[in-house]
C-alpha cells in the first residue's frame, strides 16, 4: 500500500513542477500585439485558458494514476 501511495505523491510533485516549468518558460513570455487596449486582456485570456487545460489534463493523469494504484491493491 505505501509503495502506491508513494508512486502517487511523486507522480503529483512531477506534474507539479513539470506544470510550472511550462507556465514559467512557454506561457510567460507570450504576448499578444495588434488590438491596441486589449493586447494585455487577450494575452492574459490566452494563459489563463492554457493554465486551466494544463490543470485539467493534470488532474485526469491523477486520476488514472489514482484508479491503477487502487485496483492493484484491490486485487492483492
Amino acid at each position: 500500500m505505501k509503495s502506491g501511495l508513494f508512486g502517487f505523491l511523486f507522480a503529483m510533485w512531477v506534474l507539479i513542477l513539470v506544470g510550472g516549468g511550462i507556465v514559467v518558460t512557454i506561457l510567460g513570455p507570450i504576448s499578444v500585439s495588434g488590438f491596441g487596449e486589449l493586447d494585455f486582456f487577450l494575452g492574459s485570456v490566452i494563459k489563463a485558458i492554457v493554465a486551466i487545460i494544463l490543470v485539467v489534463i493534470w488532474i485526469l493523469i491523477l486520476s488514472k494514476l489514482k484508479n491503477l494504484i487502487f485496483k492493484k491493491e484491490i486485487k492483492s
